[in-house]
């Protein structure tokens, strides 16, 4: 509800109205989790997917965050389209497990980097120097300090609602220490102006070949990071279809809703390791979502450093993933490691997918092993190299 609006507001939607975008995908996404896969998982706007909303699409690409709206329903589309053919069925066989990894471990360090910068920790670095260490001086760095240390030690106890303990206590120390919260206020009165961003997808580039571009992208994203996320969560594998195809339509409706897709939420696990088997966790949860509607008022009170240590905290769970990947292959570590490098050092998802999914059949080709390289990835390298080139002209 804080971090996302935080994220989608450097894209330029008004933060007061995006956290109501947040709030009720999350409540319909949850819903149709819980009545249409009964599975135990979560979807709100996807951390990574917004950064790719922001920071690709509309501050790297130009696009008008009403353009990037329309990417993403069209992306939903190809992504629905997907989930309800035999399709799904053949991206989960065909892209190594390694790739899938691979993702959601690059765009978890894209969250560390974004949040060690909100935190004050790295700041563009001077003399040729790409980053460097952020000033202590400060105090929204010292505040974002001692909430990481914080909600680590909460996070490692397993102390039910260590993030939202975190950011509540540093959100405190903030207001004694004068950092000041989020310059927009947020009340429910303001729900009555959400139609400044419903719907309001603009489909006036659609004709642009970078356009269609960004679509490729966006669709790669949200069907493989979905992908790799309930493989990796669900407890039940027979679930995987029908929350896949859940996850498909709930990301087309946050385009209407006027916000970044949704995805299954990491935190899914910390309900499955509590028991949760069924859609009531996520039912719970959508009601939980519902009654936050009348607290929005709070997020005033809470400054970006207190948000900071959530993002890195989350990124780094993400990049536990890595674990998964047999290092010892190179054949299979490198592309994967081409991917989680890229994405944060170019600032672009996009990047970083296209170089590993690029590198996985030439790293093949070099030590024989081309049985291993399905006919989809062959396709899928293909048309990656095809957005490389293309980009790289149209920038």
């Amino acid at each position: 509800m804080i971090v996302n609006p935080m994220i989608l507001k450097d894209a330029g939607i008004p933060m007061n109205l995006s956290v109501f975008a947040t709030i009720l995908i999350s409540v319909l996404g949850c819903l149709i989790m819980a009545v249409w896969a009964n599975a135990p998982v979560i979807l709100t706007p996807g951390m990574g997917v917004n950064a790719f909303f922001t920071y690709t699409l509309v501050v790297d690409l130009n696009f008008s965050w009403q353009t990037a709206i329309a990417i993403s329903m069209i992306s939903s589309i190809f992504y629905i389209i997907i989930a309800f053919s035999s399709l799904s069925d053949v991206f989960a066989r065909g892209i190594p497990g390694s790739l899938k990894t691979g993702i959601t471990a690059g765009i978890g360090m894209f969250l560390v980097e974004l949040g060690l910068e909100k935190a004050g920790l790295i700041v563009g670095g001077q003399n040729g120097a790409l980053l460097a260490f952020g000033s202590l001086k400060q105090p929204a760095t010292l505040l974002a300090l001692f909430g990481l240390l914080l909600t680590l030690i909460l996070y490692l106890k397993k102390v039910p609602g260590n993030f939202i303990i975190g950011i509540f206590v540093a959100s405190l120390g903030g207001y004694f220490c004068h950092v000041t919260g989020q310059a927009t206020t947020v009340n429910i009165g303001q729900l009555t102006q959400f139609g400044k961003i419903f719907n309001q997808g603009s489909f006036a580039a659609i004709g642009d070949l970078k356009f269609w571009l960004a679509v490729f992208s966006m669709t790669m994203i949200l069907v493989f990071e979905s992908m790799g996320l309930l493989s990796g969560i669900l407890p039940d594998r027979s679930k995987f279809k029908r929350a896949f195809q859940g996850s498909a339509v709930t990301a087309f409706f946050s385009g209407i809703f006027g916000t970044s897709p949704t995805v299954a939420a990491a935190e899914s696990a910390s309900g499955i390791e509590s028991g949760g088997r069924t859609g009531i966790v996520a039912l719970v949860a959508s009601g939980l979502f519902t009654a936050s509607l009348f607290l929005v008022g709070f997020l005033k009170y809470v400054p970006q450093a207190a948000i900071a240590p959530v993002i890195i905290i989350t990124g780094a769970i993400m990049m536990q993933q890595l674990r998964f990947i047999q290092m010892a292959d190179f054949s299979e570590w490198f592309p994967a490691f081409l991917i989680l490098v890229l994405i944060p050092l170019t600032g672009s998802i996009a990047t970083g997918l296209a170089f590993g999914f690029i590198a996985y059949p030439l790293a093949k080709i070099a030590v024989k092993a081309t049985q291993d390289v399905t006919p989809i990835m062959w396709v899928l390298s293909f048309l990656f190299l095809l957005d490389l080139v293309a980009n790289t002209f149209l920038s």
